[in-house]
């Protein structure tokens, strides 16, 4: 497995990039990812990034995209809960991209 270094640590990493050990997970490794591909997080990526990792405790499954939308919209509202507003937080795909972030797996369903 490849690994990446992040604040001076080896992050082991499957072949898409999400961590192999979600015990290890950190905000600092979050930043440094979300930095990497060129985002900056704020509060509204820390409560979708928050959100995904209480959600993952709770049923042990990172979820797809339609699933995340759903759980957002029942929790946050309307506002939050949908595509449009997730993709300008995560344009690289708010399920995958912020689950990595989230230092959680690949959510299924997703190629």
């Amino acid at each position: 497995m490849p690994n990446i270094e992040i604040a001076g640590k080896q992050v082991e990493v499957d072949e898409d990039g999400y961590m192999v050990d979600l015990d290890a997970w950190s905000k600092d490794i979050a930043s440094s990812m979300a930095k990497a591909d060129g985002v900056d997080l704020t509060d509204s990526h820390w409560e979708i990034i928050n959100f995904l990792r209480d959600y993952y405790q709770k049923y042990q499954i990172a979820p797809m995209i339609k699933i995340l939308v759903k759980e957002i919209g029942k929790t946050m509202g309307a506002d939050k809960g949908n595509t449009k507003y997730l993709y300008e937080l995560f344009p690289d795909g708010p399920a995958k991209q912020a689950c990595r972030y989230a230092g959680l797996p690949k959510p299924t369903g997703c190629v």
